[in-house]
């Protein structure tokens, strides 16, 4: 059996074998990871910021996704555990002085180096191109590389000199193991600050009875006080008038009329509340100033004009 041409096919054209499977280039995967946003897959750019699983994104990127959670993307699950800005760290990154940029290869006549990279650590100097393993301070945002971190073995950071300890060493695009183990991390981190803001909460909510009462006892002594200041300043008049109020004579229209010692109590009262601040000697004038019984806030006669109205009354 042949073809139209006088060919005869061969075995391996009829009969389809097993598909092979597609590996993934290795050149291609480093630079993905280390030279793109793990959200938005466009290039790294500063601001950098990484999570606490180790991922680099672009801080551009981050607030837009943390502004509309709601737009579709194409790597969303890759920020599913990002809740806010304090879930993520800003990179303090060291510049690679060899790095000339992609710019100078535009005809294709130079040879373009695929695991040079940006930035260097600025302690051994190696390029974060994904060849070494990376790791970055939760405290101050500083990156070096996991052998600076074990040849030089301190608790104060190589660059800028901040205080760390074990705990806040994130390894930068690790292994799944090494993922599942900063998830377990960050979730624990997580459940103690709930715990804290709860105990925060219930003292503070044990705290607002007790000062309600010490408030009430507070005015209800107050005009106790006052009270009796009254009742002596008015030679127990007060009192009196109390007691008398029931026996009061009847005038001849039946109606009761009150006693002058009710009347001097009542005129010494009304005496006291309505006491002007313009008559305190203690205050200040400029305190005085800003009612409008003080002079300053009246006009005179030249200051004051006419109203001036569309109909001819005036009001």
């Amino acid at each position: 059996m042949g073809c139209d041409g006088g060919t005869i096919p061969k075995r391996h054209e009829l009969v389809k074998g097993p598909k092979k499977v597609e590996k993934v280039d290795k050149n291609a995967e480093l630079s993905a990871k280390w030279k793109y946003c793990a959200l938005s897959q466009e290039k790294l750019r500063r601001p950098i910021v990484a999570c606490d699983l180790g991922r680099l994104y672009n801080k551009d990127s981050i607030i837009e996704y943390l502004l509309d959670k709601t737009a579709e993307r194409p790597n969303a699950e890759a920020v599913v555990h990002i809740r806010g800005i304090k879930d993520i760290k800003e990179l303090n990154l060291t510049d690679n002085p060899e790095w000339k940029g992609e710019s100078c290869n535009t005809k294709g006549d130079v040879y373009e180096d695929l695991h040079g990279g940006m930035f260097i650590c600025p302690v051994v100097g190696l390029e974060i191109n994904g060849k070494h393993r990376f790791c970055y301070l939760q405290t101050c945002g500083c990156v070096f590389s996991d052998r600076a971190l074990k040849e030089v073995k301190t608790e104060i950071c190589h660059k800028c000199g901040e205080t760390f300890k074990i705990e806040d060493v994130v390894v930068l695009n690790g292994t799944k193991e090494e993922v599942e183990k900063l998830r377990k991390r960050m979730e624990e981190k997580r459940a103690k600050a709930k715990t804290k803001k709860s105990k925060k909460s219930k003292a503070s909510r044990a705290a607002e009875p007790v000062a309600a009462p010490l408030e009430s006892k507070e005015d209800a002594q107050a005009p106790q006080v006052d009270l009796t200041e009254n009742s002596q300043e008015n030679g127990g008049e007060s009192s009196q008038s109390a007691v008398a109020g029931p026996s009061e004579p009847v005038g001849p229209s039946g109606s009761s009329e009150p006693s002058g010692s009710a009347k001097d109590s009542k005129s010494s009262t009304s005496s006291v509340t309505k006491r002007s601040f313009q008559e305190m000697t203690e205050k200040s004038e400029v305190f005085k100033s800003l009612f409008t019984t003080h002079s300053s806030a009246k006009r005179t006669k030249a200051q004051t004009s006419n109203w001036v109205t569309h109909t001819p009354y005036h009001f």
